[in-house]
């Protein structure tokens, strides 16, 4: 009977694997973020980079977010999997926003503390990627 009832309750466990691509796809557009502060030559291709992959989360975000609408049975809390991937996809839509500020003000000098965020992001992107697994 209890078998019977699992097969009819549609139960999600692919979520990890969002989890773990959008992580990856932050790690990107912070790799990417970091080259536009490091070298004015590339800024346009590096731009363009950060935006297809946060495109790219955006798509993964709403995969996970219609898993939640479809999932009579996720594998922790739902509101916590919605947290989650909302500050995830908040991360990368802040690294498109810089990227295109980059673009618009024609920015082409960045003093040494910006290069070092940029630096820092990456640490923190990595952090997120080894994180997600353990979850």
């Amino acid at each position: 009977m209890v078998g019977f009832l699992k097969r009819l309750m549609p139960r999600e466990d692919k979520f990890f694997d969002m989890f773990e691509a959008h992580a990856a796809k932050s790690l990107a557009a912070a790799q990417s973020l970091a080259a536009i502060f490091a070298n004015p030559k590339t800024i346009a291709k590096n731009c363009a980079a950060v935006m297809k992959t946060e495109d790219e989360a955006d798509h993964i975000a709403a995969q996970v977010n219609e898993g939640l609408r479809k999932s009579f049975i996720t594998p922790f809390d739902r509101g916590d999997i919605r947290d989650l991937i909302t500050a995830m996809d908040d991360t990368i839509d802040q690294m498109h926003q810089t990227a295109k500020a980059t673009l618009i003000y024609e920015t082409r000098d960045f003093e040494p503390p910006m290069r070092r965020m940029g630096d820092i992001i990456i640490q923190a992107a990595d952090l997120t990627v080894a994180a997600i697994p353990l979850l």
